[in-house]
């Protein structure tokens, strides 16, 4: 193990304290006192230094035992450290230079200073993370903590040797607040890979639902056209659609947009419940879309019927995620989804263009469709938030660094600041005592994206302060026209996706205990082949749809996924996965 001397010095006290503490315990003194012989004093003053010694020594050990090795026992390095943090670049208009604003400086003044250690913020593309880490790779200038939220995106780091391992008992050491919530979430269990510890996982609460990520549609558009609220059954999605269009409100309702591969396709909505467990484990994992899979058929079976409709733009090949939400800012779609914040830029927009217009969230509900689909079957979140593993180009004291910089984040208050900023600029409290960020602020203290969650999230994968409902609260728009509706269709949403989690409808994928060497070495190549093959798909006439899905799923499983495929049923059936639950 690379940093296996990490501790040397640190765990030397520790250790002596241990040896002194497995002493035998002291003669009765009194006895001895008793004997005026020199080997009897001789053995009197032994045993009653053996007990100062093992005295000494439990005082040691309860001093340790109330956390003492944590933050308590750090002390600057003697020679400056380079720590290298991973943070996003969405490339997001508005936002603070990723690598340097108030922020970045506000750690390294009270974090980085009192260490000793150089705070450098490594930018990452969120839309091309893999390609960014293997570059860094190839020049030795990998940042000293790799972070992601996907597990097979570590898996591949590990396999491709980008991560050391580390001792865990080591690392709670440095970050007993840390290990301890891993501890209390059950988190633990997935820090290993083939048997050697690799990972440190953040928390993520509510996991089971992903409330945070809402689609927002035109609900005066809907009123116009005699619906009071958006259909559950494609039956009658379909007629809305059209009814949109006969009436010359748009001309491209569900508009469209390229496929990104990682992630874009996911058919939880077409599944059979309940899941068969082997065939989730083998093709329920969304990291490479299972072209050829049942599952993947139906979901692009009905992504050919909207094309064919033209219910999607036809040029949708072209239309990348910034397009998309300029399309529908405009005035030119039914709906858009993206992640809640206190400040969402789309929605902001969208009511500056259209005044007149209304928004409201999309409600989940538990409807089974006609065809036995389930349409608002959805992937939940893992239990995990940010995975973070550490370089194997970093030194032990960088590592170190790394490690003191994660339980640093996660004391209270340091966390909050990070999170809700300064009070009186980025926030105020309101009469309830809780936070309420200040919606227009554009100050120097302005936050990074998501309220900083870039910078965050190496510890908690959401902004928490009080009830999930006022954690909503604090984290929707309240500057737009109809602030509280869509408050409450966020926590409606809540709720009906924590009824469909109830159900079995909220589904974990699968993650393998073993590395998927097959994944690792396709995964580029499949992705690629992917979006090729889902256009052609999808724009195929479909009286040929079967034909095109059944040829082109085996051109896919000839470029690799059938080698993957073996190698996740062979880690199913040497229990390397979790469970269905």
């Amino acid at each position: 193990m690379k940093n296996k001397r990490l501790f040397a010095v640190l765990l030397t006290g520790v250790m002596a304290a241990g040896i002194l503490a497995g002493c035998g315990s002291s003669s009765d003194s009194g006895s001895s006192a008793k004997d005026t012989s020199a080997a009897a004093t001789q053995e009197a003053t032994e045993a009653a230094t053996e007990a100062a010694t093992e005295a000494a020594a439990e005082a040691e050990t309860e001093s340790a035992d109330t956390g003492e090795a944590g933050m308590a026992s750090w002390k600057p390095f003697a020679e400056n450290v380079e720590l290298k943090v991973p943070v996003y670049d969405r490339g997001v208009e508005g936002v603070p230079d990723v690598t340097n604003n108030y922020w970045t400086k506000w750690v390294q003044s009270n974090f980085g200073d009192k260490y000793n250690i150089t705070v450098t913020y490594v930018p990452i593309t969120r839309s091309d993370v893999m390609s960014d880490y293997a570059m860094l790779a190839a020049s030795d200038s990998l940042p000293t903590i790799l972070s992601e939220f996907d597990y097979p995106k570590l898996a591949q780091w590990a396999t491709d040797g980008y991560l050391t391992t580390f001792d865990m008992d080591e690392f709670k050491e440095v970050a007993p607040t840390f290990y301890k919530a891993m501890e209390d979430n059950d988190l633990v269990k997935y820090s290993a890979l083939d048997g050697d510890t690799y990972f440190c996982l953040a928390q993520n609460p509510y996991y089971e639902t992903n409330y945070n990520w809402e689609v927002f549609y035109r609900k005066d558009w809907l009123e116009k056209i005699g619906y009071d609220e958006y259909p559950t059954k494609w039956e009658d999605r379909k007629a809305m659609y059209q009814k949109l269009k006969d009436e010359g409100i748009c001309d491209y309702p569900l508009g469209g947009q390229m496929c990104t591969g990682l992630g874009a396709d996911q058919n939880y909505a077409f599944r059979d419940y309940p899941q068969d467990e082997e065939t989730w484990a083998v093709y329920g994992n969304y990291t490479i879309p299972a072209l050829g899979s049942e599952w993947n058929r139906r979901f692009l079976q009905r992504e050919n019927e909207k094309y064919s409709l033209g219910f999607v733009d036809p040029e949708y090949y072209t239309i990348d995620t910034e397009t998309a939400k300029a399309n529908f800012v405009s005035g030119k779609t039914l709906e858009f989804g993206g992640y809640i914040s206190a400040n969402m830029d789309f929605i902001s927009a969208f009511y500056e263009n259209n005044p007149d217009g209304e928004l409201a969230v999309l409600v989940s509900n538990d409807t089974v469709d006609d065809d036995g689909s389930v349409p608002f079957a959805f992937r939940s979140n893992n239990p995990f938030g940010v995975m973070s593993g550490f370089s194997s180009q970093a030194t032990e004291d960088e590592i170190k660094a790394a490690w003191m910089y994660m339980e640093w984040l996660l004391q209270d208050d340091n966390l909050f600041t990070m999170q809700w900023g300064e009070e009186g600029e980025n926030f105020n409290y309101d009469d309830n005592g809780l936070p309420v960020s200040v919606a227009d602020y554009d100050g120097d203290k302005k936050q990074g994206y998501s309220n900083n969650k870039d910078y965050w999230n190496l510890v908690m994968n959401i902004r928490t302060a009080g009830t999930i409902e006022d954690v909503i609260r604090q984290n929707t728009p309240s500057d737009v026209p109809n602030a509280e509706e869509l408050t409450q269709g966020v926590i409606d949403n809540f709720y009906a996706q924590e009824k469909l989690a109830e159900e079995g409808y909220s589904v974990k994928d699968c993650l393998y205990a073993t590395s998927i060497e097959a994944e690792s070495e396709y995964q580029e190549t499949l992705i690629n082949d992917y979006k090729e093959f889902r256009d052609k798909i999808i724009m195929a006439a479909p009286s040929d749809f079967d034909a095109t899905y059944d040829e082109l799923s085996k051109n896919f499983a000839d470029d690799g996924w059938q080698e993957v495929v073996d190698e996740r049923t062979a880690a199913y059936e040497n229990g390397q996965t979790t469970k269905l639950d």
